[in-house]
């Protein structure tokens, strides 16, 4: 069986998004246990980015998946491609990047919710 051009750029996209959340979902447990060191948070970072790299790289629609992409970049730019990374300096951005990971996380949530449109209608049912 022979797959269309649009089946697998629909595939390689699911895989990018879903490698996207993965390192969110990974970035999230790693700010919030506390026995992580910033050399074990560099090492799994790099390793998660590296599995990033490898998918094939595509265009977002979504604010959400272009937000988090930025962040990751962001976040690896400042982290992993420093010189001097210590543990004094993850625990200083520690609680700030578990928020900014939850803004991020309430913006993808945002969309999941009814539109106002269709609020309107079930409220003005007739019941009787």
């Amino acid at each position: 069986m022979r797959y269309t051009q649009k089946q697998i750029d629909k595939f390689n996209r699911q895989k990018y998004i879903t490698e996207l959340e993965k390192i969110s979902k990974n970035l999230f447990r790693m700010y919030r246990d506390e026995n992580i060191s910033a050399d074990k948070f560099v090492i799994k970072f790099k390793e998660l980015k590296k599995r990033l790299d490898e998918k094939v790289e595509i265009h977002l629609h979504s604010e959400y998946h272009q937000q988090l992409k930025d962040y990751i970049s962001r976040m690896y730019g400042t982290s992993c491609l420093v010189e001097v990374f210590e543990d004094k300096t993850f625990d200083d951005i520690r609680e700030i990047e578990m928020s900014n990971l939850n803004r991020l996380q309430k913006l993808k949530n945002a969309t999941s919710y009814k539109k106002d449109k269709h609020k309107s209608q079930s409220r003005n049912q007739d019941w009787g």
